[in-house]
């Protein structure tokens, strides 16, 4: 006879300290639009300065709170650092919000 399968482990909240350092990273609608932006591949902080439409030094400071927990990489080249998203299945979450939008506007 087979033994029963063991039931998950209920989840504390130490079990999701690195969901919520995402979702803090993704709370700012500037760091959407650049996540978003990525989506469509690699790109420069001066095409990310000019599609957000703050300074430099603001955006580095996105893109470095993105870094800091995993969600974009880079990769220097000469001068110039190019941001891609190390986690593409971020996007999925992109899908689940656009579904909710489409709700409200109902």
């Amino acid at each position: 006879m087979q033994a029963a399968p063991t039931p998950p482990k209920p989840k504390t909240p130490a079990d999701f300290r690195v969901a919520a350092a995402v979702f803090k990273a993704m709370s700012n609608p500037n760091r959407l639009v650049i996540v978003d932006a990525l989506a469509s591949g690699e790109r420069c902080v001066a095409d990310l300065t000019a599609l957000v439409g703050v300074d430099m030094s603001t955006v580095s400071n996105h893109l470095a709170v993105l870094r800091n927990v995993g969600i974009v990489k880079d990769e220097r080249r000469g001068t110039q650092i190019f941001y891609s998203l190390s986690r593409p299945c971020l996007l999925n979450m992109f899908c689940c919000l656009d579904e909710f939008h489409a709700e409200d506007a109902r």
